[in-house]
């Protein structure tokens, strides 16, 4: 399919009119599947505060795409994502186009986002080194704060990727088993928690074992991601082997898949590592300079960024492939908690309110842990003094229990 017709120079501005200062620019756009007034989803591309809906340029003959590629997910345009982001853009900057394609341009308020792609696998890494020494130090006062293997390879556990929901779909508190006074209940959990963490999604699906230095090609892009968690169900289950009804009850993700290549001017290096990982995780390749903020009913309450954490998503990836595991168009990789150094750089409420003993100040208001009726919204930008890019909001507002409050 040929998409592309040689090295792409952008002009300063598209078409469409981007407003001073959006994320939403040429040297981003942002994939995404909405839909006007209850109809059927199409894939559309985000510029400035409008859509180009891709599906309308297709049926004007601007685009080589077939049918089932611009409509209801991106699940056939993620493995071939950089081609058509490109041409996408040449269409943009082609003056010629505006009036041909007046059609194909809607407000973004106009559309009702979707689930962008179909999650094949969820799999929820557990790479940043604060995040995991201060819940190893909460969840075990008399142990070692992290696990033996935690600084040999990155650890996970698989989600479900059923509960995984678009941005703006409420959370409903689940119920389950904890202990309380050393008694088993069963009930609405007590403790719901957020935890704010960036998703690699799959677009080139693998056969077997993905050396390292071939894993980020198989990323289509990044999407905010919340793995929503019931910390008292989940302290009392994990033991032996790790989260289960505790987290798969609900994973909110934002609607745009960021592009890998719109991240390019924002690659870091890759924090050090001690010890060495084994040779089939080195080089651990970059990392990107994301600045990511969670916020409870409009309320900042943390930031952190995405370079902090210790496992790259080219680790994780070659890792959870190197024992024959394949890699499926939609599967989604998610980061783990992100915390950083100093008091103001944790990821979830459980490590900023010491497993709710410490209330934090939320408006005038106090919060342990997450009530019914809240709203928590995770925010992430990349900057650089000449490009910005915004991920988009990944919000959701918790309903109560089926059988009440806690």
């Amino acid at each position: 399919m040929d998409l592309v017709g040689g090295p792409l120079t952008t002009p300063p501005n598209s078409w469409i009119p981007v407003p001073p200062g959006s994320g939403f620019g040429l040297d981003h756009l942002p994939f995404g599947a909405g839909s006007v007034d209850g109809g059927r989803p199409h894939v559309v591309v985000a510029i400035g505060d409008h859509v180009l809906d891709l599906d309308a340029v297709r049926k004007a003959g601007h685009i080589d795409l077939p049918k089932a590629a611009t409509r209801d997910s991106l699940d056939a345009v993620l493995p071939i994502l950089p081609a058509v982001r490109e041409k996408v853009a040449r269409l943009l900057t082609e003056p010629s186009l505006q009036r041909p394609l007046a059609g194909a341009v809607r407000p973004v308020a106009e559309i009702d986002l979707r689930l962008p792609f179909g999650v094949a696998d969820y799999v929820d890494f557990y790479s940043s080194l604060v995040h995991a020494t201060n819940v190893g130090r909460l969840f075990r006062p008399d142990g070692d704060a992290l696990p033996v293997a935690w600084k040999h390879l990155p650890i996970a556990y698989h989600g479900r990727s059923g509960t995984v929901a678009v941005s703006g779909t409420p959370v409903t508190r689940p119920e389950g088993q904890f202990t309380t006074g050393g008694t088993v209940d069963f009930g609405p959990t007590r403790k719901l928690d957020f935890e704010l963490e960036v998703g690699a999604v799959i677009g080139r699906p693998a056969q077997g074992p993905v050396p390292i230095s071939a894993a980020l090609g198989h990323v289509a892009g990044l999407v905010l991601l919340n793995d929503w968690s019931a910390r008292d169900i989940q302290a009392w289950e994990y033991q032996p082997l790790g989260p289960f009804a505790g987290k798969s009850f609900a994973t909110t993700i934002s609607p745009w898949v960021v592009p890998l290549e719109a991240l390019t001017p924002f690659e870091r290096p890759a924090p050090s590592q001690d010890p060495a990982p084994l040779p089939h995780l080195q080089p651990a390749g970059p990392t990107w300079s994301i600045d990511l903020t969670a916020e409870i009913n409009g309320t900042p309450v943390t930031k952190v960024s995405f370079a902090d954490l210790y496992w790259t998503v080219a680790q994780q990836i070659a890792h959870l492939t190197a024992n024959g595991a394949t890699l499926r168009t939609g599967d989604l990789l998610g980061s783990g908690t992100i915390s950083g150094p100093g008091p103001d750089g944790h990821g979830s409420l459980l490590e900023m309110t010491r497993d709710g003993t410490r209330p934090i100040t939320v408006g005038d208001a106090e919060r342990s842990w997450v009530e019914d009726g809240d709203t928590v919204t995770l925010r992430g930008a990349a900057s650089d003094g000449v490009h910005h890019i915004e991920f988009g909001r990944c919000t959701a507002t918790v309903r109560p229990a089926p059988g009440g409050t806690p």
